[in-house]
């Protein structure tokens, strides 16, 4: 595996395992700090910042049942990757769409946007 998907792969599963075990040091080094959160669940539009995130995931960590990367994409310093969870908070189904960038040197997450493709927040 190249390096740079190599790095790209390690700060998803960041994300995968931060989000998923309520880990805020492991979501912090994956997302920029000015990084966003877009998608809408149960009726609610969400336009939420990191630090709105990163507590909303130490407070009700998802434990989903399945999360997989499906697909990266790398073309010099920005990438695009794609997530797909199940059972996450025990009912939540997911798709996420993520894109990198590299800032100060390193791969961060910029943005996230998500649709639930089945159930909702528990």
């Amino acid at each position: 595996m190249p390096e740079v998907l190599k790095e790209v792969t390690r700060v998803m599963n960041l994300y995968i395992d931060g989000a998923g075990n309520g880990n805020a040091d492991q979501m912090n080094e994956a997302f920029h700090s000015s990084a966003h959160w877009f998608g809408a669940m149960d009726g609610v539009d969400y336009d939420m910042d990191k630090e709105g995130f990163v507590a909303l995931m130490v407070e009700t960590p998802g434990h989903p049942s399945m999360s997989e990367i499906v697909d990266i994409q790398i073309d010099g310093t920005a990438a695009r990757a794609t997530v797909k969870e199940e059972g996450f908070w025990g009912t939540a189904s997911f798709t996420n769409f993520f894109n990198l960038s590299i800032v100060d040197g390193c791969w961060q997450i910029t943005n996230k946007t998500f649709a639930v493709t089945a159930g909702g927040h528990a």
